[in-house]
C-alpha cells in the first residue's frame, strides 16, 4: 500500500533530479557560451567597420554592417595563392602521413621484429621534443637539400607522426588475430592482410587522423614560415599573420581573411564529425 510519506518522498526525489537536470543544462549553456563567443565577435567583427571594432567600451553588435573588409582583403594580398598553397600542404600532409603513419602502426601492433618495444618507446619519446627545439636544425637540413621554398620542402618533414603512429597502432592493437591466420591460410603476405584487412577495418580511425592533420596543417603557422620566404609560397596562417605585422591598424581584414581561412575545416568537420567520434573512440572488434 502506497503511503502518504512515500509520495512525499518520491516527488521530492522528482524535484531534486529536475533541478539538478535544469543546473546542468544551465552551465552546459555557460560553457556553449564562452566557447563560441570569441567565434561569435570574430565573424560579426568581419562585418564591422573599423571604427566599431576598435570602439570603446566595446560593443558586440554595430549600427551598420558591411562587406569591404572581404574585399580588401581579397585585393591587398595574393589570397587566392595562400589558399592554394596551405590545400596543397595540408593535402600532402594527410594522404602521406596517414599512410605511412598507419604502417607503422601495423608493424608495431601486428609484426615481431627485434628492439619492437625500444624502437616504439623511442617515437613516443619524440612527442615530448617541443618544434622549437629542433625548428633551426630542421631550417639547416631542408636548406641544405635544397627544398627550402617548395612543396616538398614543406610535406617530407611532416609524413610521419609519432601521435599519428601511436594512434593507429592503438586501433590495430585491438583486432583479433584471427583475422590474420584467416588471411595467411589463404595466401595473403603480410602487406596483403595490411592492405586488404586492417587498412580497410580503420576506416573510422585513419579519417580522425586525417582531420587531426589537416586542423595542425592548416592551422600551422611557425613550421611553414619558417621553410617558406617568398610571398607566393605562404599558407593561409604565415600570409594572415605577415598582413597583420604590415597592415597593424586595420583589423576588419585580417578578421574577414580569418574567417575564409576557418570555414574550409568547419565545413570538413561538420560532414566528418561522426566519423571523428568514433575514430577518436578507438572503435575495434575485440577477440
Amino acid at each position: 500500500m502506497v503511503t502518504e510519506s512515500t509520495i512525499v518522498t518520491v516527488e521530492k526525489k522528482r524535484k531534486k533530479v529536475s533541478v539538478k537536470k535544469v543546473l546542468s543544462i544551465i552551465g552546459m549553456l555557460l560553457v556553449l557560451f564562452i566557447i563560441a563567443f570569441p567565434f561569435l565577435w570574430l565573424i560579426l567583427s568581419s562585418f564591422k567597420y573599423e571604427k566599431d571594432i576598435i570602439s570603446f567600451p566595446p560593443k558586440i553588435f554595430a549600427d551598420n554592417y558591411t562587406l569591404d573588409n572581404y574585399i580588401k582583403v581579397w585585393s591587398t594580398i595574393p589570397l587566392l595563392d595562400y589558399i592554394k598553397n596551405t590545400v596543397i600542404f595540408a593535402g600532402g600532409t594527410v594522404i602521406t602521413s596517414i599512410f605511412f603513419d598507419s604502417l607503422a602502426g601495423y608493424a608495431f601492433a601486428r609484426m615481431n621484429f627485434k628492439g619492437k618495444s625500444a624502437l616504439f618507446y623511442f617515437v613516443l619519446l619524440t612527442m615530448m621534443i617541443p618544434f622549437q627545439v629542433f625548428m633551426i636544425p630542421l631550417f639547416i637540413e631542408v636548406n641544405l637539400l635544397g627544398l627550402l621554398d617548395t612543396y616538398a620542402g614543406l610535406i617530407i618533414p611532416r609524413m610521419t607522426t609519432a601521435f599519428g603512429i601511436f594512434m593507429m597502432r592503438s586501433f590495430f592493437i585491438t583486432l583479433p588475430a584471427s583475422l590474420e591466420e584467416a588471411a595467411r591460410i589463404d595466401g595473403l603476405n603480410e602487406f596483403g592482410i595490411f592492405w586488404k584487412i586492417m587498412l580497410p577495418l580503420s576506416k573510422p580511425t585513419l579519417l580522425s587522423l586525417a582531420i587531426f592533420t589537416l586542423m595542425n596543417s592548416w592551422n600551422d603557422l611557425l613550421y611553414p614560415l619558417i621553410l617558406t620566404s617568398s610571398s607566393k609560397m605562404r599558407t593561409l596562417p604565415a600570409g594572415l599573420a605577415l598582413f597583420t605585422g604590415q597592415n597593424i591598424s586595420f583589423y576588419g581584414p585580417v578578421m574577414a581573411g580569418t574567417v575564409i581561412s576557418m570555414l574550409p575545416l568547419l565545413i570538413i568537420y561538420i560532414f566528418a564529425q561522426k566519423y571523428f567520434v568514433q575514430g577518436t573512440a578507438m572503435s575495434g572488434m575485440k577477440e
